[in-house]
Formats: C-alpha cells, sequence, structure tokens
C-alpha cells in the first residue's frame, strides 16, 4: 500500500509539471459564450407612495458599462399591471434626463393624466401582485407591505471601529429597536445625509433575537459603490449634518433577494468565493424583485 501511495504522488507531481511546461509554450484560449438575455426588474411600492418599476434587459458582464449602454438596455412598451385585490392599475412609461450628454433613464409608473382616485397608494398590511407583459412572455410577482415597525430612539457616538485614516470628527448611528415578539420580520434600512437622496445600507432577520429589545445597535451609512468611494467619509457622519434613517419592514421574499445579491456583490473579485445566486422573487426567468417596503423614518443632527 506504501508503495503504491508513492507512485501515485509520482504521477500526479509528473501530470502537474507537464501541465505547467505545456502552459508556458501554449497560449489558452476559453470560448465564455453568452446568455440569452433576460428581462431584470427593479421595482417597488411603499406606504404613501404610488407604485414604480425599472425594467431592463441584462448586460454582457464583460459589456463597457456608460450611461449610454444602460439607456439602451431599458425595455419599451411592456403592459405592467399593479393589484391590491380590489383595484387594478396599468403603469404609464415615463422618461426623464439623466443631465449627462442627453441620455435618458424610462420608468413605468402610475398614470398621471388620470384622476387621483385611478391610480394606486401604497398602505400596510396590503399584498400587491406585479404582471408585465412584454415581448409575448408574461412575469409575475407578489410583494406584501409590511406593517410599520420602525426604529425606538437614534443617536451618535464615537465609531465602534476606526481606521488610521477615519477622521476623528466621524460619528456613527446607533439606535434601540424592539423586535415583534412574532418570528419572521425582516428590515432593511437606508440613510441619508442632509438633502440628499436616500442610500440603501443593510438588511435585518430576526432569527435569533426575536421579540427582544435591541440596545446600541450600530448602523453604517449607505455607499453606491464606485472605484472613488471613500468610506470613511461615506459610512460615518459629522457635526452638524441632518441625517434621517428610513427603517422599512420588507416580507422574506424581498429580504432573500438583497440578501444574496450583497454575498454576490461583496464576492466580487474573490477567485475562492462560492457562486452565489442571486434569488429573485419574479418568475419565469426574469431577474431583480419586486419589493413592499413599509417604511418609517427618524432624523437627528449630528452633535
Amino acid at each position: 500500500m506504501r508503495h503504491i501511495k508513492f507512485r501515485s504522488a509520482a504521477i500526479s507531481i509528473t501530470v502537474l509539471f507537464s501541465l505547467m511546461l505545456f502552459s508556458c509554450e501554449k497560449e489558452v484560449h476559453i470560448n465564455l459564450g453568452t446568455s440569452p438575455s433576460a428581462p431584470v426588474v427593479q421595482g417597488a411600492i411603499e406606504n404613501g407612495l404610488p407604485p414604480y418599476v425599472f425594467l431592463t434587459s441584462t448586460i454582457g458582464f464583460f459589456s463597457t458599462i456608460d450611461l449610454a449602454k444602460v439607456e439602451a438596455s431599458f425595455l419599451h412598451g411592456a403592459v405592467i399591471k399593479v393589484s391590491e385585490g380590489t383595484k387594478t392599475i396599468t403603469l404609464r412609461e415615463y422618461s426623464f434626463d439623466t443631465g449627462k450628454n442627453g441620455n435618458k433613464f424610462y420608468v413605468y409608473s402610475v398614470d398621471t393624466t388620470l384622476p387621483f382616485t385611478d391610480g394606486m397608494i401604497g398602505e400596510p398590511g396590503k399584498i400587491y401582485n406585479l404582471t408585465i407583459t412584454y415581448d409575448g412572455k408574461t412575469y409575475t410577482s407578489s410583494t406584501k407591505i409590511p406593517n410599520l415597525k420602525g426604529i425606538d430612539s437614534m443617536w451618535f457616538d464615537v465609531p465602534i471601529f476606526k481606521r488610521s485614516t477615519t477622521p476623528d470628527s466621524a460619528k456613527q448611528i446607533f439606535v434601540n429597536f424592539s423586535d415583534p415578539d412574532t418570528l419572521g420580520n425582516y428590515a432593511r434600512y437606508f440613510t441619508r445625509r442632509n438633502n440628499e437622496q436616500f442610500i440603501a445600507s443593510e438588511q435585518y432577520d430576526d432569527q435569533v433575537v426575536n421579540g427582544k429589545k435591541l440596545t446600541q445597535i450600530p448602523l453604517y451609512g449607505g455607499l453606491v459603490r464606485n472605484k472613488d468611494m471613500n468610506e470613511d467619509s461615506l459610512r460615518f457622519f459629522f457635526p452638524g449634518e441632518r441625517v434621517t434613517v428610513k427603517w422599512c419592514q420588507i416580507d422574506k421574499g424581498v429580504y432573500n433577494f438583497w440578501n444574496t445579491f450583497a454575498f454576490a456583490q461583496n464576492a466580487q473579485g474573490n477567485p475562492f468565493s462560492s457562486p452565489i445566486n442571486v434569488q429573485s422573487n419574479i418568475t419565469n426567468g426574469a431577474l431583480g424583485v419586486w419589493a413592499g417596503y413599509g417604511s418609517d423614518t427618524i432624523t437627528v443632527v449630528v452633535p
């Protein structure tokens, strides 16, 4: 048995060495091919707001991404309907300028030419069904706007983890939160600095902390990831800034999408990470998410 083991090892090393020599002499060309295009849905409805849907097609992984490429990816002429059981509305497509080189983006939302009563505004506790018909195919989804449950209190203090590049004046958000006593609560939060837009940060579930009062929980500012971002200035806040946290209750399907999306995003560029399938809640092979948000906001000025 010992002889066989050494012989097998010697063969393996010989084969490996031969492959290394071969790789030095030959160029290896790998044809990855192309995947079929698929619709990508980014839609939401929030309490007090009308529904909206961005509808695009997938873009090749190795494609050069710019505003023109993104504009070309929008899918036009789809029939998109939203129903909440007693009322069904058909969304209308709108365009808006990006402010860069004449490029436009497109969104489907309520038809503003119709009376207000013919529209739809999100309400907590209701289920909203989405139907998209495009190019002879139909895609569906369903989401619920959970009942509102905001954070109990919010304040700022010294960041729990500081790097050498973190300014001394940087402050971190801390909150107290009472989780409802029913298992299966999910949340996603957004932050806004002064009058800037809300930026998504992280998501939360109560599998471990169900029904408990959570104290001194650190939160981070939302990030729009790009190569020039400075996490020290974006993750934290500074004296005089008016900071708003939007805490959104979401259902399990929406949580699964954003949670797997975050894992996949963080794994980019890591050759040792496991492949992650982002869990869409859209049927028939479409990608993306149709999300209901039960949102509540709290605003504090950084001392």
